[in-house]
């Protein structure tokens, strides 16, 4: 049984920075493409950053390029994502997903690229 477990949200003051994590287990993390989307109150869940299988390409949306990083750790089955210089409108629920698939680029930020999903982790950023 495939699970995706994401921790680390909560409430900080904008300009402040969060480190989300997702657990993922039940799969074999070297093979599956990894992402992270949110889901701001009355929006629809968007694309945020992903990471390719082998770990050497990342992705990220237009708004948040510069301030956020994704990684991951084989060894631990885990993805990252380092949030810095958050802002208000990054408040939203972020989801951790997985795909198993060989996209790159923008097919990355397609939803219907990832059959995993997490249950997702708050992030409020207080102006």
């Amino acid at each position: 049984q495939v699970q995706l477990a994401e921790s680390g949200g909560g409430l900080v003051q904008a300009g402040g920075s969060l480190r989300l994590s997702c657990v993922a287990s039940g799969l074999d993390f070297r093979s599956y493409a990894m992402g992270w989307f949110r889901r701001a109150p009355g929006k629809e869940r968007v694309f945020v950053s992903a990471i390719r299988w082998g770990g050497g390409n990342t992705y990220y949306a237009d708004s948040v390029k510069g301030r956020f990083t994704i990684s991951r750790d084989y060894a631990k089955n885990t993805m990252y994502l380092q949030m810095n210089s958050l802002e208000p409108e990054d408040t939203a629920v972020y989801y951790c997903a997985a795909g198993r698939t060989a996209a790159t680029g923008q097919d990355l930020g397609q939803l219907d690229r990832y059959g995993y999903w997490g249950q997702g982790t708050q992030v409020t950023v207080s102006s």
